[in-house]
C-alpha cells in the first residue's frame, strides 16, 4: 500500500492529537492505542445538549419589527454608528438559551494483560489506512504477533474491533464504557455491556435537555467463553476476540424504536465473521475513496514515505516542503475525512469538528456547532472535486430544516418575508442573531450556506436539482433579502444591514470627535459577493425554469442596484461599504476575499483591478506579525493566492497549514490566544480547506456566466517542487471530469470526461483552446493543449 494513503506511527498514543479518526457518516471514534489499551473516544453526530428554539424568542419584543429595521437602518445611513449599535443591541442581540453543543458520548476502555505494558513488546507500531478506512495495532510480544484492527460500519452502523495473538497465554481483556455526561448509567450482563445516557452540560444550556442516547456493547471470543463483572466485560486467554458497539439517540424520534436499532445492529454484526463485516465494509467504503486521487513527486515515492507521519510532519520545514508525499496524504485524508464524516444518509451534515470532538471546544463559548461565517462551509469545499456530489446530500437536507427555521426568524426579528440565518446554529435550525451583534449579526450566515447549492449546480447541471431543490432555497433567501434590504438616497444602492463583516470591526469619528470601534454597518464586501451571486442564480434559474418572470424582474432590478467592488486607499480590496480604518488588521477572517476564491466574480483574467486589489488586502495581513494564523486562515491564504495563480506563495501557505497547524494526527487546529481560545483546539476546517487550496492549485475551474462556457486552467498554480504528477477522476464545473499527467514542471497529457452537453476554453501557460462537448464525450489532450 501507498504511504500516500496511510497514517503510520511507531510510538504509542495516548491523547487527542495523537489518536486515529473513524466514522462512518454517523457515528465515529477516535483510536488511542498502546500495548496497554485500546480506547476509543466514541461521538455521535446528533448528540447534542439542548432544547428547540422559538424564533426571536431570546430579543426584545416589538410591535413592528421591520419599522425597528428601518429606523436602525437610517441611522447607520445618516453615520450615526453609536446610535445604530445601540439599536441592534437593544433589538436583535440575542440572549442565550439552550442552544447547546454536540458532546462526547464517552469512552470505549480496553485493557490489555492487565494494563501494563508487557515486557517483550517490540515492533510497535499503529497506522491508518486512508483506502480502507481500518485503523490498526501490530506488535510482537516475546516474539508472537499481535495484532488488533477496527473499523466503523456503515453497513452494519457498528464499530467492528477485532484482537488476535497466537500466544501461548493468549489475550486477557477488559472492556468498560466510561460516559461523559452525568446522565450515565451502565449495566453488564452476558458477554456484554448497556448504557443509556443523555447530552447534557451547562455551558451552552441550563444542563437539563438534551438528545438521550443508547449503547450497547459487545464481546465475543473464540471459545464464545466472556464474563460479565463489575461494569466489564472480560476475556481470559483466548486467541481472538471482537468487540462490537452500537450506539443509537432519540434525536427526531417519535418513539421508543431508537433503543430497539441499537440491539438489533448488535445482534446482526455478531451473526457475521469479522472477515465477512470487513468485506461489506470495504465494498461499501472503497469506490467512494477510489473515484480520485492525486500523485506528487516521483511514483516510485521517496524515503520520507517510509518515515512516521508524526517525524515526517514535524520534519516538514517551511524552508523547502519538499516531502511532496505529505501534501498528497493530506489531500488524501481531507477526502478520507469526508466520507467517514458524511453520508448521502446522515443526518446532519459534518459540524466545527467535522464527526468527532475533542471536549474543548464544547466546553467553551465556541460550542461544536455550526459556524456559518466560514468553518462549516468550509467543511464543504472539497466535496465536489473530489466526485463525490451524493455526499453534500446531509447539507442540502439541513439547508431545508434551516429554511423552515428561517422563516420564522425572517419575520420575529425583521418583518420580512423569506428565510434567514445567521452567524450559527444547530441541530434544530436555530436562525436567529447571536449573542454579541460584533459577531452575531452576520446577516447571510444562511445564505453562504446555500451557495453551496449553486457550486453543487455549476458541477453537475443537474436540472431536477435545480428545479425541486437549488431554486426554492435560495428564491426564499431572495425573497428575504429584496424585502431587508434599503435603498441608499444619495447613491440609489441598496444595501443590506445592519450587518457585520465576520468577525471585524473598523474605526470611525463619532459626534464627540474621537475615534470609535464599531462592527454594525450597512452591505459589507462579503454580503454583496454573496447578493450578487444570489441575484444572478435566480435570473439564470427563472430562464432555465421558464419560470418567475416577474420575480426575476424584480431580482435583476435589484441587483443592478447592488453596490460595485471597491478598492480602498491602500489598494486593497475594501472589507466595507466605506473605506474605514481596520480596527484589527491582523484579524483572521478574509471574507471579503470570497469574491475570488470561491465563485468567479473577482479574476485575473476578467478583472485584474480587482485581483490585484484582492492581492493587496492579502499582503497586508501577510506582513503583520501579530497575525491571527490559525487554520482556516492559512487555507484561505492559500486558496486566494492558487487563484491569483501566485503558486509559490500558495504552496507556503498549504506547508504550513500541514506543517504547523496540525497535530501529529495531521487533524488541524487553532492556536491559542485567538477568538478565546486557551489551548490548540481540533477544527476540521483546515483539512477540507487545504485539500481544496491543494486541487486549486493543479486544476481551476470557473464559470464565469451560470450555465455559459466553463474556463479550465490546468496547472496555474504549480510550484517548483511540484514538477511531476498526476490526477485521476477530478471532477469540473460544467460537468466534467479530469485525468492529467505531468512532468519537468509541464503539461503530458489531459483528458476529459464529460456528461452533459457544453462548452470550455482550456488555458495552459498562455495558449487556450476552445472546444465543445457533449455527453458520454472524451477529449484528449498533449502538451501543447493539441487535440488528440
Amino acid at each position: 500500500m501507498s504511504k500516500e494513503h496511510c497514517l503510520y506511527y511507531t510510538t504509542p498514543c495516548e491523547t487527542f492529537p495523537g489518536s486515529l479518526p473513524l466514522g462512518n457518516g454517523r457515528l465515529a471514534a477516535n483510536v488511542i492505542s498502546s500495548p496497554s489499551h485500546e480506547t476509543f473516544v466514541l461521538n455521535e453526530v446528533t448528540f447534542w445538549s439542548g432544547a428547540p428554539h422559538t424564533a426571536g424568542s431570546g430579543l426584545a419584543r416589538v410591535a413592528d419589527p421591520k419599522a425597528e429595521l428601518r429606523q436602525t437602518q437610517r441611522c447607520l445611513l445618516g453615520g450615526d454608528y453609536a446610535e445604530g449599535k445601540r439599536r441592534s443591541e437593544k433589538y436583535l442581540e440575542s440572549t442565550e438559551q439552550n442552544f447547546g453543543t454536540n458532546l462526547i458520548v464517552g469512552r470505549l476502555n480496553v485493557i490489555v494483560n492487565g494494563g501494563v505494558d508487557s515486557q517483550g513488546v517490540t515492533g510497535f507500531q499503529r497506522e491508518l489506512r486512508l483506502d480502507e478506512a481500518l485503523a490498526e495495532v501490530q506488535y510482537d510480544q516475546n516474539g508472537h504477533p499481535v495484532r488488533r484492527r477496527s473499523f466503523m460500519s456503515y453497513p452494519h452502523q457498528v464499530l467492528v474491533v477485532s484482537f488476535e495473538s497466537d500466544h501461548p497465554e493468549g489475550l486477557d481483556l477488559e472492556v468498560s464504557f466510561q460516559g461523559d455526561s452525568k446522565a450515565f448509567a451502565a449495566r453488564s450482563k452476558n458477554g456484554r455491556l448497556e448504557f443509556d445516557t443523555q447530552a447534557l452540560e451547562t455551558v451552552h444550556s441550563d444542563g437539563a435537555c438534551g438528545v438521550m442516547g443508547h449503547g450497547i456493547v459487545s464481546v465475543r471470543s473464540d471459545s464464545q467463553e466472556v464474563e460479565s463483572r463489575e461494569g466489564k466485560v472480560v476475556v481470559r486467554g483466548k486467541k481472538s476476540a471482537t468487540v462490537f458497539l452500537a450506539f443509537t439517540t432519540n434525536y427526531q424520534q417519535s418513539d421508543d424504536g431508537w433503543r430497539e436499532r441499537a440491539s438489533w445492529q448488535i445482534e446482526e454484526a455478531a451473526k457475521l465473521p469479522v472477515a465477512d463485516l470487513l468485506a461489506a465494509h470495504l465494498a461499501d467504503y472503497q469506490p467512494l475513496y477510489n473515484r480520485m486521487s492525486i500523485t506528487l513527486g516521483p511514483s516510485s515515492g521517496s524515503d520520507n514515505a517510509r518515515l512516521p507521519t508524526d517525524q515526517r510532519r514535524q520534519n516538514f520545514e517551511p524552508s523547502k516542503y519538499a516531502d511532496l508525499g505529505m501534501f498528497a496524504l493530506y489531500f488524501h485524508y481531507a477526502r478520507y475525512l469526508t466520507i467517514a464524516g458524511t453520508r448521502a444518509t446522515s443526518p446532519l451534515p459534518m459540524n466545527l469538528q467535522g464527526l468527532w470532538n475533542d471536549g474543548i471546544a464544547c466546553q467553551m463559548g465556541w460550542s461544536c456547532d455550526y459556524h456559518l461565517d466560514i468553518n462549516t462551509q468550509m467543511n464543504f469545499f472539497p466535496v465536489l472535486p473530489s466526485a463525490l456530489p451524493d455526499l453534500m446530500q446531509p447539507l442540502i437536507s439541513y439547508l431545508n430544516q434551516l429554511v423552515a427555521a428561517g422563516k420564522d426568524a425572517a419575520r420575529a426579528c425583521y418583518g420580512c418575508d423569506g428565510w434567514v440565518a445567521h452567524v450559527f446554529s444547530n441541530v434544530w435550525g436555530f436562525a436567529d442573531p447571536g449573542w454579541e451583534i460584533s459577531y452575531g449579526l452576520n446577516v447571510t450566515g444562511g445564505l453562504w450556506m446555500a451557495t453551496h447549492l449553486i457550486e453543487m449546480y455549476e458541477y453537475t447541471l443537474d436540472e431536477t436539482l435545480l428545479s425541486e431543490t437549488v431554486y426554492p432555497i435560495l428564491k426564499g433567501a431572495a425573497e428575504f433579502f429584496l424585502e431587508y434590504m434599503i435603498e441608499d438616497p444619495e447613491t440609489g444602492w441598496l444595501l443590506t444591514g445592519p450587518a457585520v463583516s465576520p468577525e471585524n470591526s473598523f474605526f470611525v469619528v463619532g459626534k464627540e470627535g474621537n475615534k470609535e470601534e464599531h462592527s454594525v454597518c450597512l452591505s459589507p464586501t462579503l454580503d454583496v459577493e454573496l447578493l450578487r451571486d444570489l441575484f444572478d442564480f435566480c435570473v439564470h434559474a427563472t430562464k432555465r425554469l421558464n419560470a418567475d418572470s416577474a420575480f426575476a424582474l424584480r431580482v435583476q432590478t435589484a441587483r443592478a442596484k447592488l453596490p460595485p467592488f471597491q478598492i480602498g486607499k491602500h489598494g486593497q480590496l475594501q472589507e466595507w461599504l466605506h473605506d474605514f480604518e481596520e480596527a484589527q488588521p491582523y484579524h483572521r477572517h478574509l471574507s471579503h476575499t470570497m469574491g475570488l476564491c470561491r465563485p468567479a466574480q473577482v479574476s485575473k483574467r476578467h478583472t485584474p483591478r480587482l485581483a490585484e486589489a484582492v492581492s493587496a488586502t492579502l499582503e497586508r495581513r501577510q506582513d503583520r506579525d501579530d497575525l491571527e494564523d490559525i487554520e482556516f486562515t492559512a487555507a484561505l491564504f492559500g486558496l486566494n493566492y492558487a487563484r491569483l495563480g501566485e503558486a509559490e506563495k500558495a504552496n507556503a501557505q498549504i506547508g504550513h497549514l500541514v506543517g504547523e497547524l496540525s497535530f501529529d494526527n495531521l487533524l488541524s487546529y487553532s492556536k491559542p490566544g485567538v477568538a478565546g481560545a486557551e489551548n490548540d483546539i481540533f477544527v476540521v476546517d483546515g483539512n477540507f480547506g487545504g485539500a481544496a487550496v491543494i486541487a486549486e492549485m493543479l486544476v481551476r475551474s470557473l464559470m464565469p456566466e451560470l450555465g455559459g462556457p466553463v474556463e479550465v486552467d490546468l496547472l496555474p498554480a504549480l510550484p517548483k517542487t511540484w514538477s511531476e504528477g498526476t490526477v485521476k477522476g477530478m471532477r469540473l464545473r460544467g460537468n466534467l471530469e479530469l485525468d492529467m499527467e505531468w512532468s519537468g514542471g509541464k503539461l503530458d497529457s489531459a483528458s476529459f470526461k464529460s456528461f452533459s452537453h457544453g462548452s470550455m476554453t482550456v488555458y495552459y501557460r498562455g495558449r487556450s483552446l476552445e472546444i465543445p462537448y457533449k455527453v458520454n464525450g472524451v477529449i484528449e489532450l498533449g502538451p501543447n493543449l493539441q487535440v488528440n
